[in-house]
């Protein structure tokens, strides 16, 4: 079978090992179309080329690129017609221009569809984009949302089709794996946007009644002048590091410096976390992993980590404080996140399900 992928999330190029897992599978012809880069408030993401083998990796100008909702890829019908696919994949949210334009190219064309969705919350949208969310949940063959509550969320709203609970994108266990640690005090970590719904000015607070424990934080955003200066005020400054954004294939080695590491997201009205890809990157390296009680945090940690009440600092303190004291405890941790990744959350298995839910979709048609 023939799959035509749409994704922007795949110029991340620890994402494309999924890809490559796709290709394997002798029944698979796949080319996935990206744009050169996206824009959003971390900056200009570029394209990283690092897995793509088997497959082919198409770059195509993206229009109004940093529009979330809008974004749009004027070329995609030439791929759609040249390589005749069986199914298009649209790796985007249902009520993004970008599905609802390649979705309207494949049925003109006599392709099966399917899109996908972290969207875990109840929201309305007004016009365009609720008209090209009823147009893409009428006439998707299929669907794959990242969690149980995002499929909950487009039962809800009607969607009635073949829905398959994937995560968007898992873990290559080679590349992500143990490290030797140093010695010295406890080191976390945070990886992520510098934003107010992720939490790092609670992770700040817990820290700064802890001694000899460092804190790495990696990400930008809209946060990080403020986060200094409370790390400043907090007298902790010496002990926070800001380390800015690191091209993907050199995660591993930041998880390789930290004995801990931290996502205290909190809920908000509009947004709750949606999955925390950064804990099962952490939990493969053996790395013990604490997050907060926010969406699905605590189904993604199981009993392979540690789960705090959000915005309680005194909690995640007491957490850290019992860490730092227990080296048993978080070689434990660092064990169980990574047998909990090698279970559900490689890229492989990843990969197989998609395939499955391909393969359904082949045969539902015939």
């Amino acid at each position: 079978m023939r799959v035509l992928m749409l994704s922007k999330a795949c110029l991340v190029g620890i994402y494309q090992r999924k890809l490559e897992e796709i290709a394997r599978w002798e029944d698979v012809t796949l080319r996935v179309v990206v744009p050169p880069y996206w824009r959003d408030e971390r900056g200009v993401m570029p394209l990283e080329r690092a897995h793509c083998a088997g497959y082919e990796l198409r770059v195509e100008p993206m229009a109004l690129n940093g529009s979330f909702h809008l974004h749009f890829y004027p070329r995609f019908g030439r791929h759609v017609r040249a390589f005749q696919p069986d199914i298009v994949h649209l790796d985007e949210e249902p009520y993004n221009l970008a599905t609802f334009h390649g979705m309207a190219l494949a049925r003109r064309a006599g392709c099966r569809t399917l899109w996908f969705s972290w969207q875990n919350l109840q929201r309305r949208y007004p016009p365009p984009f609720s008209l090209f969310e009823r147009y893409c949940l009428r006439h998707a063959d299929a669907a794959i949302t990242g969690s149980h509550s995002a499929a909950r969320v487009w039962r809800d709203k009607g969607y009635g089709g073949p829905l398959a609970v994937i995560p968007q994108f898992g873990v290559d266990p080679q590349l992500f794996a143990p490290q030797r640690r140093r010695g010295g005090g406890l080191v976390v970590g945070y990886a992520g946007r510098l934003v107010e719904e992720k939490g790092i000015d609670l992770l700040l607070e817990a820290v700064a009644g802890l001694d000899d424990v460092r804190l790495e934080i990696l990400g930008s955003g809209p946060l990080r002048g403020q986060l200094a200066e409370l790390a400043q005020r907090r007298g902790i400054d010496r002990r926070v590091t800001f380390r800015g954004v690191l091209p993907s294939l050199e995660m591993p080695s930041f998880y390789g410096d930290l004995d801990v590491l931290v996502l205290p997201s909190r809920s908000r009205p509009n947004w709750v976390e949606q999955f925390g890809r950064v804990l099962i990157e952490a939990m493969a390296c053996g790395v013990a992993v604490v997050g907060a009680d926010s969406g699905e945090i605590p189904h993604v940690i199981g009993d392979a980590g540690i789960v705090f009440p959000e915005e309680d600092a005194a909690a995640l303190r007491g957490h850290l404080a019992r860490l730092a004291d227990d080296p048993d405890l978080r070689a434990d941790l660092g064990r169980r996140g990574r047998e909990r990744v090698l279970a559900h959350y490689t890229q492989a298995q990843v990969a197989a399900e998609t395939v499955d839910l391909y393969r359904r979709m082949v045969g539902a048609a015939a």
